[in-house]
């Protein structure tokens, strides 16, 4: 006869999944309030959101420690920490922009908020786990989440970005999930610090099974990060999806991506396994360098963001590569900056937007439009000009400090020829961030229509970006102190 199986609450540690559930009781919340009283006001719902964000971050704070939970498969360690409070900080920042004008119906659906709450949960357990079938669970929560808000925008290029966004990212599903079954086949374990384990025993043979579940998770998250050569959908994602939407997804569904990637490659390139280290670096360099040339061409304002942020995520890739704790904290300290600088930039194109193509045929948001903004909206031209100045890394802007950081820790593990292509691509970025502000203050204003900018800027959205505005000039002098908080966070191992 069969003994009972007895576990105990302590033993399971349902501490370690708080944040999560915190967020998805908050769904639940929202969809509840629905079905019982129709037509609540769009403040409540925003009000809610931020208040579960808000308890959620302030959970995830309270870990200090490494835990695991949940049968070990939950990891609350200081990267999965980290990640987490990118993701909610930048949430709370976002959810806000639906007090907005009423135009952005989609603010006036539930549905939205309650989507908005769930995609945030499935990155929290992207991050907040090393075991493959439960970051492949989050995965597609998250995914499945954003493709709806994403055609909530309800314009025919948001039906457009949604679907082309759909089968790239069932495509990535697929390639996910072969790489996971060709490793679970070879190791008999889907937690990853248990497969780098069996591998590491068993040296590393059968090396072509390693090589094809290498391959299928490189393209899985290569879709996922919008690396080369797998970049090609972000740019008319972008464009179909809302302005300030598109700067919310060029930051969150990254830093989960960073993360799983993180756990996933470090391990193998720390092993000395060339071919794969050579691998990275290709796609790497091919990240970076494409995708700002490409940038440099571009004559809509948000495109030449899409694609820059590509670049920037290829940056952040290197980290990955490099593999040491200083890169790991530079990968962080990067994405922190680079949050406030590009969600600063994408709102601000937000309160530009209009139902009609005004200066341009194809595009919402070209060059010309912000001929002579100066002009017109010299606090709205400075902001932008913050923005385009940090996301270039000029000094002593804030995007300056991190890349200087990420370059270091590139010489400092040897890796001298990257840390050259970097700078490079570094100073080519500067000439289509800084085209942007020669129009704004150099050019003559094709019009005198204030409208063009300050139709929808309501006190949210003033607030949004005036905390975007000052978070970017505040951490120029903060630089050491946040790096030094995310170095701590991220010395604390879960294995």
């Amino acid at each position: 006869m069969l003994e009972p199986i007895s576990v105990s609450l302590e033993s399971l540690n349902l501490l370690s999944l708080v944040p999560m559930s915190i967020i998805v009781v908050g769904a639940l919340v929202i969809i509840i309030l629905d079905l019982a009283v129709k037509n609540l006001s769009k403040t409540l719902y925003v009000s809610l959101s931020l208040l579960f964000i808000l308890l959620s971050l302030g959970a995830t704070f309270g870990y200090n420690s490494a835990e695991r939970g949940f049968f070990d498969v939950m990891l609350m360690d200081g990267i999965s920490i980290l990640a987490q409070i990118v993701i909610l900080l930048s949430s709370a920042l976002f959810i806000p922009l639906a007090l907005t004008s009423k135009r952005f119906h989609e603010f006036s659906y539930p549905e939205f908020f309650a989507l908005f709450l769930f995609m945030i949960a499935g990155f929290q357990f992207m991050v907040a786990t090393d075991n493959l079938i439960l970051i492949f669970i989050g995965l597609e929560t998250a995914s499945l989440a954003l493709y709806t808000l994403i055609a909530m925008h309800n314009r025919p290029r948001s039906f457009e970005a949604a679907i082309k966004y759909f089968t790239m990212g069932a495509l990535a599903a697929g390639l996910y999930a072969f790489g996971a079954l060709i490793l679970y086949a070879l190791t008999g374990n889907v937690e990853i610090n248990k497969i780098a384990e069996v591998l590491a025993a068993n040296e590393y043979e059968p090396i072509g099974g390693i090589l094809f579940a290498v391959v299928f998770m490189l393209a899985a998250f290569g879709f996922k990060l919008s690396m080369v050569p797998f970049q090609t959908w972000v740019p008319d994602v972008y464009e179909g999806a809302s302005a300030a939407l598109a700067g919310y997804m060029s930051v969150v569904p990254k830093i989960a991506a960073f993360v799983v990637a993180m756990r996933l490659f470090e391990f193998l390139t720390n092993a000395d396994i060339v071919w794969i280290e050579a691998v990275l670096w290709v796609i790497v360099v091919l990240t970076m360098t494409i995708t700002n040339l490409m940038a440099l061409v571009q004559k809509d304002v948000k495109r030449m963001l899409a694609y820059s942020s590509i670049s920037h995520a290829g940056f952040v890739m290197a980290a990955i590569l490099i593999g040491t704790t200083q890169a790991n904290s530079g990968l962080f300290f990067y994405w922190v900056l680079f949050l406030f600088a590009n969600l600063g930039a994408f709102t601000m194109l937000w309160i530009s937007r209009h139902k009609t193509n005004k200066f341009d045929d194809r595009f919402d948001h070209p060059y010309e439009k912000f001929a002579g903004m100066v002009n017109i909206l010299p606090v709205g031209a400075v902001l932008m000009g913050i923005f385009m100045f940090s996301l270039a890394g000029v000094p002593p802007f804030s995007l300056f400090w991190g890349k200087m950081y990420l370059m270091s820790a590139a010489i400092n593990a040897d890796y001298i020829v990257l840390a050259v292509i970097m700078a490079l691509n570094s100073a080519i970025a500067v000439y289509y961030y800084l085209k942007l502000v020669v129009y704004m203050f150099l050019k003559d204003p094709k019009t005198n229509d204030s409208t063009r900018y300050v139709k929808n800027l309501s006190t949210s959205l003033k607030t949004i970006i005036g905390f975007s505005a000052a978070a970017t000039i505040f951490t120029i002098f903060f630089a050491g102190p946040l790096l030094e908080i995310i170095t701590n966070y991220v010395t604390i191992s879960g294995y």
